[in-house]
């Protein structure tokens, strides 16, 4: 019985993806199949390694490729667009078993992928006051701006540091899109990290009532020393675009 369009495509696709256990389609020149292979593989190694880079470097070429190959082969992409394939990425990372010599690839992938998903975000700002006050009023969290927090320390990973124990605390970082459009990094405190947190999950409350939670939170006494302390973060993260005014 003659192959279908269908089946040809399907036959076509599995070579791509896996050519070392899936056969190419007979009638077709493994010399012009060569072209097909290289021309999959170098797309999709090239946009991995623009969302990458860092892991690229770290993993050398032969266990990158190696990765790309298994990606390849083994995840099923549920979106056309490029600019989520570094998502897909993730989510092939997150289902495959852990690297016992780079236990921290996970995590440092969603660290280099965060920077492409703030530049791309499409995400319309909230209505908000830019100069309202912060803290009787309620603060609006710009959807440009994640706290991030990582078992491993992210920002520091790289071919001369590779760590394999675990360290004691966690890795707590702020991303934000600047309004020049590129995206910066900085080191947060537990603090610092957790009001931000609040300010995403709980966004009807006050400052006022963010910052008494916050300290119920932390064992202390909401005094004059820590609501002033509270204030001078909230203005903080207004300073850098994290908090675009009020309510």
């Amino acid at each position: 019985m003659a192959e279908t369009l269908q089946q040809l495509q399907t036959r076509f696709a599995a070579h791509l993806r896996d050519p070392q256990h899936n056969a190419a389609p007979g009638h077709i020149p493994d010399a012009r199949m060569q072209v097909y292979r290289e021309l999959y593989f170098n797309n999709i190694q090239s946009l991995l390694a623009a969302n990458f880079p860092v892991i690229k470097r770290t993993l050398g070429d032969t266990h990158w490729r190696e990765y790309v190959r298994a990606f390849c082969r083994d995840h099923r992409a549920h979106t056309p667009l490029f600019t989520e394939i570094g998502q897909e990425f993730i989510h092939f990372l997150d289902a495959a078993p852990a690297n016992a010599c780079a236990p921290w690839l996970l995590e440092l992938a969603h660290y280099e992928w965060i920077e492409l998903a703030l530049q791309v975000s499409d995400e319309p700002l909230p209505t908000h006051n830019p100069s309202g006050d912060l803290l009787e009023g309620v603060p609006v969290c710009s959807p440009w701006c994640r706290a991030l927090a990582y078992q491993w320390p992210v920002h520091r990973i790289g071919p001369e540091h590779q760590p394999t124990q675990l360290p004691a605390q966690p890795t707590l970082l702020l991303a934000r899109r600047q309004t020049d459009g590129n995206i910066a990094f900085s080191e947060l405190s537990p603090l610092l990290y957790r009001l931000l947190e609040r300010l995403e999950q709980e966004p009807e409350l006050s400052g006022h009532q963010q910052l008494l939670a916050l300290a119920t939170e932390a064992g202390v006494a909401a005094d004059e020393n820590f609501i002033a302390s509270g204030v001078a973060m909230l203005h903080q993260l207004h300073a850098r675009g994290c908090l675009l005014g009020a309510n």
